[in-house]
């Protein structure tokens, strides 16, 4: 199991990866140079260091994480091990925003496409239950 690392910093790309925030630390770079990574509110760039205590605010998608540094791994832990590493602030709002927005899709119609079919009306109903 990876302890704490004694250094007080890291690379943010590398410190965003080894939380598990993103899959690959080339996404997590190219999220820092696009600027949808910041830390205490001013854009980072990927080589920037991170210390305990920052807190950082990372766009995904439609949701807005954000993260406090509690530690610094020294590499890629697992799962049930990032809350050694990292609180999460996000409030459930942006999770609830990003379900709601999944459903929409779901039932998205192409223009033009008409009326619901009593088969496309069951399907439907099927996913809520109904």
């Amino acid at each position: 199991m990876s302890e704490p690392e004694d250094k007080s910093a890291a690379r943010l790309d590398k410190w965003l990866w080894a939380v598990r925030i993103f899959k690959a630390r080339s996404l997590a770079t190219s999220a820092c140079r696009a600027g949808s990574v910041t830390v205490n509110d001013l854009v980072a760039k990927p080589g920037r260091d991170v210390h305990a205590g920052e807190t950082i605010r990372v766009q995904l998608g439609l949701i807005m994480r954000t993260l406090t540094v509690v530690a610094v791994p020294r590499s890629r832990v697992g799962a049930k091990l990032v809350p050694t590493y990292c609180h999460d602030l996000t409030p459930p709002a942006e999770f609830e925003k990003a379900k709601a927005h999944h459903v929409q899709q779901l039932l998205a119609r192409e223009k033009g496409s008409g009326r619901p079919t009593k088969r496309d009306r069951r399907l439907m109903g099927d996913l809520f239950g109904s």
